[in-house]
């Protein structure tokens, strides 16, 4: 090998040194689309989907909750037509994951993130949320399956430092999980009203952006792809606070963000997204704003249709945008894609990997010379 060619290669422990394990590495690939910008796709909703299938069902005179079944046929349909135009697709477990794997819903070719948050949980005095992992569930399980990423929600308000403490906890605790499994996480925060205040209320309104950008610079460094709600409320703040709040959240974010879609209205989302790439995104990681119609439809061939058509386009439409103005995910970590090329791994690399220092291969030490074939 000619010495100038060795010498333009660097070595992987500069990934390393930044956090991206192969583990983590191969996750990013996995969830990203080829110029490393994210278009994903979330189906994990359970409560919203319950609720939502429930006044259907009431609707046309069927007083019931929706069966497992129901749900479960619902996230397969929605990922078999959706997941086709993201780079990834995040799913729950319960109802979820594995159906769609299992039916070929989620193609080869789509990432995989699987929640591991309880949905709902308790609350505290207050009202503040205190999260969980769901029962029978965990980081390990989700290496296991195959999924690419973990996904944690962990409302959190900086102001409600009981509820606050908690849920630090729980993300330090999943991130270290993640850690020791070699896995992509995604933190997602969500801003919440407590102390019988609701959505609405001015109190809760006037808070948001900077409960959005506080949480960002105090927890975004445990995870790998931080997941971020719009920074303010559009009717409430001036388009041009609003974009002054989303440049604060891109500048607290350590790690590559992105937008999600909190319920809001398509037309709503679709600017936010446009806002968002502007400052700084790495991409989305939309839910309902995509599909909350779904449910609407009258019978399942009626679903399948807005499936195919109208919430396809959206998500295309999305797409688009975030591949031309969205931020590679690499450029958050100080890297070109030319350099990524470069990076190759030290002979005996497979020993060292997830292995405490000094201690013993499992297999025993090596008997192989450098260099040697085996």
């Amino acid at each position: 090998m000619a010495t100038a060619e060795r010498t333009s290669r660097m070595g992987a422990t500069v990934l390393l040194g930044k956090g991206l394990t192969p583990g983590k590495l191969r996750g990013l690939q996995r969830i990203g689309n080829p110029n490393g910008t994210l278009t994903m796709v979330a189906l994990d909703q359970n409560s919203s989907m319950i609720e939502m299938a429930g006044k259907a069902l009431k609707a046309k005179g069927q007083d019931r909750e929706p069966t497992y079944e129901e749900i479960a046929e619902a996230k397969v349909d929605l990922a078999r037509h959706l997941s086709p135009a993201g780079s990834g697709l995040l799913i729950d477990a319960y109802y979820g994951a594995w159906s769609c794997m299992a039916s070929g819903a989620i193609g080869p070719h789509t990432g995989l993130l699987v929640r591991v948050e309880k949905s709902g949980g308790p609350k505290n005095k207050v009202g503040a949320p205190l999260g969980l992992v769901e029962p029978g569930w965990g980081v390990e399980k989700i290496k296991l399956m195959g999924a690419d990423a973990v996904k944690l929600l962990a409302q959190f308000e900086p102001t409600e430092p009981m509820s606050g403490e908690h849920q630090f906890q729980l993300i330090e605790h999943v991130y270290e999980e993640c850690r020791k499994h070699d896995i992509l996480m995604l933190l997602e925060t969500v801003a919440f009203p407590f102390g019988g205040e609701k959505k609405t209320d001015a109190s809760f309104l006037n808070r948001k952006a900077e409960t959005v950008i506080e949480s960002a610079r105090q927890l975004s460094r445990f995870c790998d792809v931080y997941k971020a709600e719009f920074p303010g409320t559009m009717g409430h703040e001036s388009e041009a606070q609003l974009r002054d709040n989303l440049e604060a959240l891109d500048a607290a974010s350590e790690r590559p963000w992105v937008l999600l879609s909190a319920g809001v209205d398509y037309p709503d989302y679709y600017k936010q997204v446009g806002m968002a790439m502007e400052a700084g995104a790495a991409g989305v990681l939309g839910g309902r704003a995509f599909w909350k119609e779904y449910f609407l439809q009258d019978g399942a061939d009626a679903r399948a249709k807005f499936a195919s058509t109208i919430a396809l386009k959206r998500v295309a439409d999305v797409d688009a945008l975030v591949r031309e103005h969205g931020t590679p995910w690499y450029s958050r970590y100080g890297l070109t894609v030319e350099e990524l090329a470069t990076f190759r791994a030290c002979e005996g690399w497979h020993a060292r990997y997830s292995t405490p220092l000094g201690a013993a291969s499992h297999s025993g030490p090596s008997k192989a010379a450098p260099g040697e074939v085996y």
